[in-house]
């Protein structure tokens, strides 16, 4: 089996995140990963809060849930890659058995999922819920995506094969672009169970009805697109 301290980097989005990052950085320090933490260069909170970690600091070019994940990617000196929230709602123990399932099975990118066996959230709504399944059975129907969870970005994949994707949506619409694009490309893709913690402090990003819009939209582009 691969080692995932040589293999894998962390992409870790942190927009104003200096009460939860720290928590986060000491929670993983234990696993010895790597990371790139995407701040804005004004963000000066986040980037002193995150500095005495030794990790690569990367300050994000333009704005964006996506727009700081490509980055993240693209920037990325290991083989893989594993988009990881600041906020402390993912847990790194899921790691590890993710890495191992897409060793095991060749998969190029899986998918953390919520809404499969053994697995669960702390921080669901129900009009994320919703959210979620609508767009999830979109992507079924008029994508053929195997995935149960599509807008939960807790993921790990192979940096080339997704760099090579040619990503570009710079806000959460970023969620639907990877798997689809990916499905598009025949890369393998799959679903893993894990569990979405609380986050630790803060407020989330996603505005449900503004964000849910421009997913649509998205899809409906990529629809039509070849």
């Amino acid at each position: 089996m691969q080692n995932l301290k040589n293999n894998l980097t962390l992409i870790i989005p942190a927009k104003n995140e200096k009460d939860s990052l720290p928590i986060v950085l000491e929670e993983i320090k234990k696993f010895n990963f790597k990371a790139n933490i995407i701040v804005n260069k004004n963000d000066i909170d986040t980037i002193r809060a995150s500095e005495k970690f030794n990790h690569k600091i990367l300050h994000q070019p333009g704005k964006g849930y996506g727009d700081a994940l490509i980055h993240g990617i693209k920037n990325c000196e290991t083989e893989y890659f594993c988009i990881f929230n600041a906020d402390g709602s993912f847990n790194p123990n899921e790691i590890e058995p993710m890495f191992n399932c897409l060793i095991k099975n060749k998969i190029d990118v899986i998918f953390g999922s919520r809404y499969q066996k053994n697995s669960g959230s702390e921080d669901d709504t129900v009009v994320t819920l919703i959210g979620n399944y609508f767009f999830t059975f979109v992507g079924k129907v008029f994508f053929s995506l195997g995935l149960n969870d599509i807008l939960y970005t807790f993921v790990i994949g192979n940096t080339k094969h997704v760099n090579n994707l040619k990503l570009n949506q710079k806000d959460f619409s970023f969620c639907v672009e990877l798997p689809i694009k990916a499905k598009k490309k025949k890369l393998n893709i799959q679903s893993f169970p894990c569990y979405e913690r609380t986050r630790i402090a803060g407020i989330k990003k996603v505005n449900a009805f503004k964000d849910g819009t421009l997913i649509l939209i998205h899809m409906i582009k990529l629809f039509f697109s070849k």
